[in-house]
Parts: structure tokens; sequence; C-alpha cells
């Protein structure tokens, strides 16, 4: 018989919410919310990626449905969330300023947090802003949406890895505007011609749900082929790289990290990430020391790979074994 130790974790069976509804967060921003799991369980908020790749029901499914009240939202633009694939007012500071909209009107208290890839990029943003509002820190995939990641994914460097698929993500592009190939696409996924916006977001989308897996484009999810999906997505990521995620320095996730220092943190991290490179969890490791950083020797960038999965349900079992102690000594 295998070593218990050595078997992994698997996804919690699939649940629906019991509750789902529509804040307001702007005059011009609706946003859609829900609530899984238990209402009497621990609060967590989940940030789903992109920006603007909209919720999956599956990060519902990482958490035990009997101890953990699961909060997720689409953020600005995307999902269920109105007005569709909209940038105007679209910033990482006004989804912060959201995410507090939301815990406040829950009537939450604090809340554990749980990102990745860009979720991760997003709760440590929102932490650093809200400390005291922040139980724990449960990441994947660290993004610190620098000029060196953006540049190593959709200009040189991964196109290394995944030739195939990065000739056909430049194939829309002219050869002579591929010198800055974000601001070539830029200029496309907000042109006024849909068809030529459509043409951009499929090819931007393509190319990363092609990197997503070590198994490269094979195991390229389903929606990475839907107009919708892939319109919102493609504007929203393109618009928050080319404003270099309206942040006022290309390192300031890391030269304000240090207000984490008392928050409890776990990362998981894929080997052979090529969306985020592992260099992006080491250099937050290493302003934070504490932090649990378990680097998946056989995992690529997608949340669903069995290494990621197995880390992350270990995480918050962890997590809910805690809280109900600390709970229970109250």
């Amino acid at each position: 018989m295998p070593d218990s130790a050595s078997i992994r974790r698997a996804l919690y069976p699939q649940i629906e919410p019991f509750k789902t509804g529509h804040l307001p967060v702007s005059d011009l921003h609706t946003l859609y919310f829900e609530e899984a799991g238990t209402s009497a369980g621990i609060p967590v908020v989940c940030l789903h990626g992109g920006p603007g790749g909209g919720m999956s029901p599956d990060m519902r499914r990482f958490f035990h449905p009997k101890k953990w009240r699961i909060i997720g939202f689409d953020q600005r633009g995307c999902g269920n969330s109105t007005p569709h694939a909209e940038t105007r007012e679209n910033t990482t500071w006004d989804l912060v300023d959201d995410i507090e909209k939301l815990r406040e009107h829950l009537g939450i208290e604090a809340w554990a947090v749980f990102g990745g890839s860009w979720g991760s990029t997003l709760a440590l943003a929102y932490a650093i802003k809200h400390p005291d509002r922040v139980l724990s820190l449960t990441l994947r995939g660290i993004f610190l949406i620098s000029q060196a990641e953006i540049a190593w994914f959709y200009q040189s460097g991964a196109s290394n890895i995944f030739p195939d698929a990065f000739d056909h993500y430049v194939s829309v592009i002219p050869e002579e505007e591929r010198g800055d190939i974000v601001g070539a696409f830029h200029k496309r996924l907000f042109s006024e011609d849909r068809d030529t916006r459509i043409l951009a977001a499929r090819a931007w989308a393509r190319w990363e749900g092609d990197c997503l897996s070590m198994k490269g484009p094979d195991a390229r999810p389903g929606r990475f082929e839907e107009d919708r999906f892939v319109e919102a997505f493609a504007r929203i990521e393109n618009h928050y790289f080319v404003n270099k995620g309206f942040f006022e320095t290309d390192s300031w996730l890391l030269d304000h990290a240090s207000v984490l220092e008392s928050i409890p943190i776990q990362i998981a991290h894929g080997r052979y990430d090529v969306l985020t490179p592992l260099s992006s969890a080491w250099a937050l490791k290493k302003v934070l020391p504490h932090a649990q950083l378990e680097i998946i020797g056989d995992a690529g960038h997608a949340s669903l790979e069995p290494g990621i999965v197995d880390a992350l349900v270990r995480f918050t079992d962890d997590l809910a074994v805690g809280f109900e102690q600390r709970r229970n000594q109250s």
C-alpha cells in the first residue's frame, strides 16, 4: 500500500452557492457575488485570475464545505458583473475598494484571502492596504505584475518553450509591429471594429490558455475558445498591463510587503510555471521569510494540476484546523 503521506489531496465535490447577489460599487459597475459552503463557516474571499478571468465553480472546491463560508465575485467587467468587458473605472485600486465594499456588505469583520495568478497580485495589494481585515493569505502562481514578467510571457521568453503556440499568438500582428506586442494588441483590442477586437482577443487568450499546463495546447480550457469570455479577458488584461498594473513602481508589492509579517501566508507555485515564473514567488519569500512556499516539482501554472490541487487543499484544511482551535479557545 502507498504511504499515506504520499497520497495527494483531491478537490472537494462540486457544490452550488447558497446565496447570490449583485452589489453596485460605482455609478458604472455592479459586481456579481456568491456564497457557498456554510454560513457559519470561516469566511474566505476567493480572487480570480486574469485580470478579467471571472470566477470558476472549481474555486469552491479547494475548501471543506462544512468548515468554510466561501465567497467569490466577478471583478469589474467580467463574468456576470456589468458592464461586460468595460475598462473604464477599472484599476487595481478600484478592485481593492470593491473587496472592502463586499466585506462590509456581508457584515464580515475579517476574512481569509485566497487567490492565484492575478488573484495573488490583487490579494497582496488588498492585504497591504487592509492588513487588519486579513486572517490569512493562501496564494498560487505569484504574479507581481512587473514589466519583466510581462515581457517574459508576452514578448520574449515563454516563446522559446511554446514556440508553436507563440507563432499562433503573434500571427495577428504584422512583423513590423512585433517590437511591442502588448502595444500592438492594445490597438486591436480597443478598435472600434468588433471583428478586429475579437480576432485579437482570441489570439491573446489562446496564448495564455495554451501555456497554462505542462501539457501545453492539448490542455487548453474550453472557455478560451468562447468569444464572450475572451473579449473581456483579453481587453481587461491588456488594459492592466499597458498601465503597469496601476502601481506607482515596478516593485511596489515587494517594497510594501513588510506590513504582512504578522499574517499567515501559504504559497503554492509550480516549478515549471511559464506564465508566472517561480522567480516571482522566490522574490516574495525573500522579503517575507515566514511565508510557507511549496514548490510543486511536477506542475506548471494551472490551478487544477494535481500537485497544485494537493497543496492548496492541504493549506485550506490546515487553516481550518487552526482557526477552529482558536475559536474553541476563545
